[in-house]
């Protein structure tokens, strides 16, 4: 007895059911849909932009209360033993020692800060990139003088080096970006030199290189942008990094001088008073700590983005 073989019929009026479209999706797509689900980065992007947001509100926010960081309340902010006032209905973190509003103040305060650590690592992350690019594409004798470069900027002593340069032209705002930038740039250029010398041999860049395609060209067009992730979760860490060498060049006096509101400035002047006003050191330094905490966090979350390695999708995580 022959078997005969089971022949597949389709029922009438049923149509198979198509395959469901698969859609790619980039690095930076990916990136961004596990930052959208990283529970750490958005909490910490909630905070880095209220204090942003405090910060440009600053002018609008001592209009309401009716005078500038720098008012002395002489009468009302100071007891008669000469003590800052707690925090109250009237100074919402108390008052420093001269009579003046430490609210206001660390608001304020948060200008100067963001100002420095924006700005800084902006200047940082942009010559870092150049110089990586440079040192790490053409190799040979520019990959030896610039990395010898960077290793020389990467042994001074950021201190003594911020000392001696305030010594000479006098501590400002400008000087404080100036060293904190000089200081940082050598940092991402050896990250990007290390990149593109591991890109510079790819096949692309080749096929590149055989079309003609200038140098230039190719740094810029081709290469940089495979650069783009590691650069900006170094700029990421770079800010609250570029906060505390301001805030710490600030309290030594050799950064933005009294009597403008800088975080460095109160912590100094709260020194002696830290017995018996614990409000004057303790909200400037929660804000410095909360800030920095809030930037590391953020630049960890986007490492963790960027990286093909990480499982940021599982349900058990952040």
């Amino acid at each position: 007895m022959t078997s005969t073989p089971a022949v597949a019929t389709i029922t009438s009026g049923a149509t198979p059911a198509a395959p469901a479209a698969i859609h790619g999706r980039g690095p930076w797509q990916l990136a961004w849909a596990r930052l959208r689900r990283d529970k750490v980065a958005i909490g910490s992007a909630v905070v880095i932009t209220a204090i942003v947001l405090l910060a440009l509100l600053a002018p609008l926010i001592a209009h309401v209360l009716g005078h500038s960081p720098d008012t002395q309340f002489r009468t009302t902010g100071l007891t008669p033993d000469g003590i800052p006032v707690g925090p109250g209905s009237t100074f919402y973190f108390g008052t420093d020692d001269l009579g003046r509003d430490v609210f206001l103040r660390v608001i304020y305060g948060a200008r100067i800060s963001l100002l420095v650590g924006v700005v800084a690592a902006g200047l940082a992350v942009l010559v870092g990139v150049i110089v990586g690019l440079l040192a790490g594409y053409f190799a040979g004798t520019v990959d030896g003088v610039l990395s010898r470069l960077m290793d020389v900027v990467l042994s001074l002593p950021f201190l003594v080096f911020a000392i001696a340069l305030v010594s000479l032209i006098g501590p400002s705002l400008l000087i404080s970006v100036a060293v904190i930038a000089f200081f940082s740039w050598a940092s991402v250029g050896r990250i990007i030199r290390g990149q593109v010398l591991s890109i510079r041999e790819k096949e692309y860049i080749e096929a590149s290189r055989l079309s003609g395609a200038s140098d230039l060209r190719i740094m810029f067009v081709d290469i940089l942008p495979n650069v783009l992730a590691p650069t900006i979760v170094y700029a990421t860490m770079l800010i609250p990094l570029s906060i505390v060498f301001e805030s710490t060049m600030s309290f030594l006096g050799i950064g933005v001088l009294p009597p403008t509101a800088t975080w460095g400035n109160m912590l100094a002047e709260s020194l002696p008073y830290y017995r018996v006003a614990w409000w004057f050191v303790a909200f400037p330094g929660l804000a410095l700590l909360i800030t920095t905490m809030a930037f590391n966090l953020l630049g960890d979350s986007v490492r963790d983005a960027f990286d093909p390695r990480g499982d940021q999708f599982r349900t058990t995580g952040r």
